[in-house]
């Protein structure tokens, strides 16, 4: 599950970064972009997939106590709820909704995390 939301995560940071050089300002540098999507506000909904891998990383790099299987089934229910986009929605669900309809590619990353969600049960 991880590494399909790395994936995506990175499908939908590129596609914003097309949208916000066509919309804001060309994007110089690799820091430049790192900084913008660490500070700008435009980038602040992917965020919260960032920070969910991060937990994930977390919970997986633990060495005093590894992760059980009832910590990864909460991990997988709210990746399932997370991967939600919502047209109505806030934050990361309406993002990920506006970036589903303008681009393809991102709907294809979408289907694929289907696809790995679905093998992981429940």
């Amino acid at each position: 599950m991880r590494n399909g939301l790395l994936t995506l995560h990175k499908i939908l940071l590129d596609s914003e970064r097309a949208a916000y050089e066509r919309d804001v300002a060309r994007i110089t540098s690799t820091g430049q972009f790192l900084g913008l999507v660490l500070e700008d506000p435009f980038f602040q909904p992917l965020r919260e997939l960032s920070q969910f891998i991060v937990l994930i990383d977390e919970a997986l790099d633990r060495k005093e106590s590894p992760i059980t299987e009832g910590e990864a089934d909460q991990l997988v229910k709210q990746a399932r709820k997370m991967l939600v986009p919502a047209e109505e929605g806030n934050g990361f669900a309406r993002r990920y909704f506006e970036i589903m309809q303008r681009d393809p590619t991102t709907v294809l990353a979408h289907r694929d995390m289907l696809q790995v969600m679905a093998g992981l049960g429940n």
